[in-house]
C-alpha cells in the first residue's frame, strides 16, 4: 500500500513547513483541482480516461494483477486438482501487484501529481489485489467450509476496514515535506504477500486439499474447519490494528 500522498495531506503538511514545500502543496492543490474539473465538466469521449494521472493507471495495472489472480484460481477450481499451473499463476500475479502499487506513488511524488481519485483507486485495488485474491487463493487450495468461509470474510473485512481508515485518517497522521505519511498504522495490506508466500510452499509440497497443515476440526458439523485459516483471521487483526506503527521504508 504506497498511499501516495493526497491533495489534503500534502497542504496539512505544509502548513507548518517551508517555502519550497508550500510550492509543492500549491503544485498538488491545482493538480487536484485540475482533474475535479475535468471530470465534472468533461463530456466529450473517453473523458475519465483523459482526466487520469498516469500513477492512476499504474493503479489500474495493480488492481488487474488481483483480478487476473481471481481469474486463475477459479480455472484451477474448475479444472484438474493435480494440474497446479493455474495456482502459481493465480499466486504469481499478487507481487506484481506490490510492484505497481510501490511505482504509483513513486510517479504521483515525482510528476507532483495527486487527487482523491487515485487515492480511492489505490486503496479499491488493494483490496482486490491483497484482500480478495489471496483469499480466493486460499479457497482453491481447499479452505472452503462454510466455516472458512466466515473466517475469510473475516481477513477480507479487516482489510477493508483497514484501508478505509487510512484514508479518513491519512490528513492526521505526521508526513515529510512531500506529504509522505511516517508509518503505517497497524500492518499495511500488501504483508499478504507473506500469506501467499506460505500457500506457495503448500502448494510446491502438495500439503492442499486434504493434505492441508493441521488437518481439519469438527469434521461433519456445522462448526466443521480448517486450523490453518486462524492465520488469515490473526492477520486481519494485526492489519486493523491501532498501536502497531510501522515505520515507512
Amino acid at each position: 500500500m504506497s498511499k501516495r500522498p493526497s491533495y489534503a495531506s500534502v497542504a496539512n503538511g505544509a502548513a507548518t513547513q517551508d517555502d519550497s514545500t508550500s510550492a509543492a502543496a500549491a503544485e498538488f492543490d491545482r493538480s487536484h483541482d485540475k482533474q475535479k474539473i475535468l471530470f465534472s465538466t468533461d463530456a466529450g469521449h473517453f473523458s475519465l480516461i483523459r482526466a487520469m494521472h498516469l500513477a492512476d493507471l499504474i493503479t489500474e495495472l495493480n488492481g488487474l494483477c488481483g483480478i487476473l489472480s481471481l481469474f486463475s484460481s477459479l480455472r484451477y477450481c474448475l479444472g484438474d486438482p493435480a494440474d497446479k499451473t493455474n495456482l502459481y499463476y493465480a499466486l504469481a500475479f499478487l507481487p506484481f501487484g506490490l510492484f505497481f502499487d510501490f511505482m504509483d506513488g513513486k510517479v504521483a511524488r515525482w510528476r507532483k501529481k495527486s487527487s482523491m481519485m487515485g487515492q480511492e483507486l489505490d486503496s479499491l485495488a488493494d483490496l482486490i489485489s491483497f484482500g480478495v485474491a489471496p483469499a480466493v487463493v486460499a479457497f482453491a487450495i481447499g479452505i472452503r467450509t462454510p466455516f472458512d468461509h466466515l473466517c475469510l470474510g473475516f481477513f477480507i473485512l479487516c482489510g477493508l476496514t483497514r484501508l478505509a481508515r487510512f484514508n479518513v485518517t491519512a490528513t492526521a497522521i505526521p508526513k515529510d515535506a512531500n506529504g509522505k505519511a511516517a508509518y503505517f498504522e497497524g500492518t499495511p495490506i500488501p504483508t499478504t504477500l507473506g500469506l501467499d508466500a506460505i500457500m506457495a510452499y503448500w502448494v510446491s509440497q502438495g500439503w492442499i486439499h486434504d493434505s492441508l497443515p493441521w488437518g481439519t476440526m469438527f469434521q461433519g458439523t456445522a462448526l466443521e474447519f480448517h486450523p490453518i485459516v486462524l492465520i488469515f483471521m490473526l492477520h486481519g487483526c494485526l492489519m486493523t490494528s491501532k498501536t502497531i506503527h510501522i515505520p515507512k521504508p
